[in-house]
């Protein structure tokens, strides 16, 4: 229940703290006297858009801050989910609104999102607004309704859970259908192009190898002459005849220069220096005579190499690729195209497995709940006219109808709710039920959802409207029952209403002397107060003897059935 309320600087609210009891809160008020801002400010901390105009004039912000008591422990899994600590079903929200319409959230103490809020509040504040008798004309109100009496709650979360999964795996199947679709098309000519790619047996750095053995075989006659050549200066005599080739002109050096390092140390360093360069020759001569004969006069291998460097070329002009790495990276992508084919048919086949299983269980979730709904239609039904015939309408007549229609996220039923105070030809809530009919009916059903949906807190906005007299006394006596076993306030204009509270609240507004500025107040009021407020109900402006005493005698009237009723 909502056990305090504090307000800072909300609209023309300056400052507020008020503490709220158990059982049946009146408040009231003249016009203009700022319940709706009241309304406002709480509605703000059950996650209500926030905007910059709820910010009191010369403020930087406004701070609405709610306390409550709950034992509802789906309250403490949604805190832990967003790491916010349950304090023993004790719950601090708090909102802040700045001057720019921006807001944060918290619930005791830790910064949470608005969404956050709106589910927490969902669970412990119903609010009835004096416009909310147009639910009445919403199929999901009225079925929510029913499902709460019919106690189905849990089969109706696992039934949105269920085509919640079913809708997510025929949207993915879809996708899937989509891109086969895509793939099949382009299917043949990727793997035709796969063939020829795979056949020519690509491999990196091959390019570049069949160039330079292409450069070579075309100019093999010409490498082979350079180098006999080279091979005839190292080891053939000179053109005379008379000197020696150059590496036995070196050896003969060495032997000397031996002979003379004997005596001459230097001449020791040089014979090793010129054995070095006899060597160096040696090793270019070997190399030389391994590099001409390695190098072949092939007619047939150079053609083998052109043909194979133009295949390679014209593949790579076909697939605009820019080297034979690009080709390779090309060819490999066609393959796993055509492999995820395969695995997005293996993949297909099995979402259209869990599609069909998921659909098996969401109609069993769905044929349960219209067999509990069909058993609690005709009691509901009949909960429901019975109470509002106790206010005053003695032949009324309320009617539940389940009709089928294709499963959804709430089941395989339309509802509707038909109504009829004459007790003949009963229709669609809708389009036969006056503003005052319409206040009844709405009370009756809120009543029930007190008892079924446990709601620990339920305010009711005017819901009176419309009604005056003894069925509006009837009316205070079904708001007062609720307030036995919840917490509820009433915002009324109705002494009658008015009578019944176990703790009365009235709002004010004044004009502060000093900022000229309106400001609006609540207070709890006292025994001898409240019974001057009922009467200022009754009799308006000018406040008469005789009705204070009808005033005192409603108060008494009242507090006496209450009294026999517990």
């Amino acid at each position: 229940m909502l056990t305090a309320l504090q307000v800072r600087n909300y609209v023309l609210i300056d400052s507020l703290e008020i503490d709220f009891p158990e059982g049946l809160i009146i408040i009231t008020g003249q016009t203009g006297a700022g319940k709706s801002i009241l309304l406002g400010a709480l509605g703000l901390v059950m996650g209500s858009k926030a905007d910059s105009s709820m910010v009191s004039e010369g403020a930087d912000n406004c701070v609405v801050e709610a306390e409550f008591e709950t034992s509802d422990m789906s309250i403490r899994d949604v805190l832990e989910e967003n790491e916010a600590e349950w304090e023993d079903g004790h719950l601090t929200i708090r909102r802040v609104v700045n001057r720019s319409g921006r807001s944060r959230a918290f619930v005791n103490d830790c910064p949470v999102p608005v969404t956050v809020l709106q589910d927490i509040a969902s669970r412990l504040v119903d609010i009835h607004s004096q416009h909310q008798t147009l639910l009445l004309n919403d199929k999901a109100f009225q079925l929510d309704i029913l499902d709460h009496y019919a106690g189905v709650t849990g089969l109706r979360q696992e039934c949105a859970r269920l085509w919640k999964m079913l809708s997510e795996l025929r949207n993915e199947l879809k996708g899937i259908d989509e891109k086969l679709a895509r793939l099949a098309g382009e299917r043949d000519y990727n793997e035709a192009q796969l063939k020829q790619l795979e056949a020519a047996s690509l491999r990196e750095g091959e390019l570049e190898e069949l160039e330079e053995e292409q450069k070579q075989l075309a100019n093999a006659e010409e490498i082979k002459a350079g180098l006999a050549a080279v091979e005839e200066l190292f080891t053939s005599a000179s053109s005379g005849g008379d000197l020696p080739s150059v590496t036995s002109s070196l050896k003969e050096a060495g032997k000397q220069l031996v002979k003379v390092g004997r005596y001459v140390p230097a001449a020791s360093e040089l014979a090793e220096r010129v054995e070095t360069c006899r060597r160096e020759l040696e090793d270019i001569l070997d190399e030389v005579v391994t590099v001409n004969s390695g190098t072949a006069l092939s007619e047939t291998r150079l053609e083998e190499v052109e043909n194979r460097m133009s295949l390679i070329y014209g593949l790579l002009q076909k697939h605009s690729c820019a080297d034979l790495a690009e080709l390779i990276a090309f060819r490999d992508r066609l393959s796993d195209t055509l492999v995820d084919s395969t695995l997005l048919e293996e993949k297909r086949m099995e979402l259209k497995a869990q599609v069909a299983e998921t659909q098996v269980q969401l109609n069993d979730i769905a044929s349960r709940l219209h067999e509990k709904r069909a058993s609690a239609a005709l009691p509901f039904a009949s909960s429901i006219a019975e109470s509002i015939r106790e206010m005053e309408l003695p032949y009324a007549v309320f009617e539940v109808i389940l009709n089928d229609v294709p499963v959804s996220a709430t089941g395989c039923d339309s509802i509707e709710f038909r109504f009829s105070s004459t007790g003949k030809n009963a229709v669609d809530v809708a389009k036969c039920a006056s503003g005052g009919e319409m206040s009844r009916i709405m009370l009756a059903l809120k009543s029930m959802m007190a008892r079924y949906a446990n709601m620990p807190t339920m305010i009711f906005d005017e819901i009176d409207t419309g009604v005056s007299g003894s069925v509006a006394d009837k009316m205070g006596s079904v708001i007062c029952s609720m307030g036995e076993f919840m917490q509820v306030f009433a915002i009324t204009h109705l002494p009658q209403v008015a009578a019944k509270g176990s703790a009365h609240y009235m709002v004010s507004k004044s004009i502060d002397p000093e900022t000229s500025k309106a400001v609006s107040t609540i207070k709890k009021l006292s025994d001898e107060q409240r019974v001057m407020e009922v009467a200022r109900m009754l009799s308006g402006s000018e406040l008469t003897d005789a009705a204070v005493a009808n005033a005192k005698s409603l108060i008494l009237s009242s507090s006496q059935t209450s009294l026999r009723r517990k």
